[in-house]
Formats: C-alpha cells, structure tokens, sequence
C-alpha cells in the first residue's frame, strides 16, 4: 500500500471543544467536515485516548472552530500537543459559553459551530461524533487553514494521536560541513521543522539564522521543548 495516498486527502485545521461538569478543554483536530444539510449535521473524529472526546462522551455537545491561516504555531502547539489533563487550555484562551454550555473558541478563528451529538461510532483507536448543528456564525472574512498549508508552510506535523498520522519520515544522516548551516531539524516531540531559510518569525527569530546560532534559550514553538530535542533532517 502507497500510504502517501493519504496525503491527498484535503482536511482543515480547527479547534473542538466541549465540557465536563465545571471542566472545559479542547484540542486540534483536522477531520470535521459537514454530513447533512437539512438538518445541518457535522462530524468529528476524536482519539478515545484524548480528554477531549471523553468530555464529548459524557456531555453529548461540542463546538468546532474553524482556525485562520495566520494562526500563530504556539496557539496550535497548546491545543495540539498539550494535555488538557496538565494545563487549562481555555484559562488564557478568548471564548464563550454557547447555547449547550460548549466552550466555543474565538480567538484565530474565522467561523465556529455548535453541535449537539445525535450518533457516534468507535472506529477503533477513534470515535466519530455526528452532531446537529443549533448555532454558527462568521468571525472574520480570511483564509481558513487547511491542513496542507499547515504541513507545508507552517512546517507542521500530525501527532501520533491525530487519524492522519502515518508515521515519521526517517532522520538524516549526519550531512557535510558545508551542508550543516542550512540544514533542517525536527522536534522529536511534536515534528516542528525549524527551517534555517525561514527562521522562527513568532520567536523573533529572523530568516537565515542556522539552527546552531538559535540561542540556548529558543523552544519549540509548538510544544516548548529544548533545542536538544530536535534532530536533523534530510
């Protein structure tokens, strides 16, 4: 099987929310996509491992955001790759409160949805939740992300938990000296590439900058990891 098939598949970029009694999260996700049109249905695809589909089992609500192009990689990096089980993603987050008590999040995105859960099914490592739509609106007339943009410019990666993940692709060998300044590194956390040509613009990072001059103090944009995280890349 040629899995790079796969990569064909158009997905967006978004936000899903939901609620546990007094608790909020919500995670990254890039599989919603609308179902029905009378009544306005959209499905959802979450790990069964995630604290997010947990809530969404127990509440039967959940919000979709749809995130802008722009987004910054540390907004993606907190609901992506960090636990709502370690940190309150929602604290430091612009939301509100819809109609079916789902957190809905605002901030970098461009429409949202709000969803009441009529089917699920278990697909294994997954749960698809179908929900009725009860309310939406616009927020900003700018590009949507799509998840091709977020692996092509944004450098992005699908972390092990996301049903788009299809494994990492294998690390270089060690390059020449006159290679060295312009290679790539990869986050062994969450796949970020730091790309010399284009450097870390959210970082105060400026393009051109080698990943051997990164300060001892850079992170990961994404997850905030060390720089001895990252390894290089062909």
């Amino acid at each position: 099987m040629n899995r790079s098939a796969f990569h064909k598949i158009s997905y967006g970029v978004f936000v899903v929310a939901s609620k546990k009694g007094d608790r909020l999260n919500g995670q990254i996700a890039n599989v919603a996509v609308q179902v029905t049109a009378e009544p306005p249905k959209i499905a959802v695809a979450l790990n069964n491992g995630n604290l997010t589909c947990e809530f969404v089992k127990e509440s039967g609500i959940f919000s979709v955001s749809v995130l802008a192009q722009d987004t910054p990689m540390p907004f993606i990096g907190k609901f992506g790759f960090k636990s709502g089980r370690e940190i309150d993603k929602l604290s430091d987050t612009k939301h509100f409160i819809g109609k079916t008590g789902a957190p809905v999040v605002t901030e970098n995105a461009v429409a949202w949805f709000e969803c009441k859960v009529t089917e699920s099914v278990d697909v294994g490592t997954h749960t698809i939740f179908v929900g009725e739509v009860l309310d939406a609106d616009v927020l900003a007339d700018a590009e949507p992300m799509t998840y091709a943009y977020y692996h092509q410019v944004k450098k992005g990666y699908s972390p092990p938990k996301a049903p788009t993940y299809q494994g990492e692709e294998p690390m270089s060998k060690e390059p020449s000296e006159a290679k060295a300044l312009s290679r790539k590194y990869r986050c062994s956390v969450c796949g970020y590439i730091y790309d010399p040509e284009k450097g870390d613009p959210d970082g105060k990072i400026p393009p051109g900058t080698p990943f051997e001059s990164l300060p001892d103090t850079w992170t990961c944009p994404v997850c905030g990891v060390t720089k001895d995280m990252f390894k290089p890349i062909e």
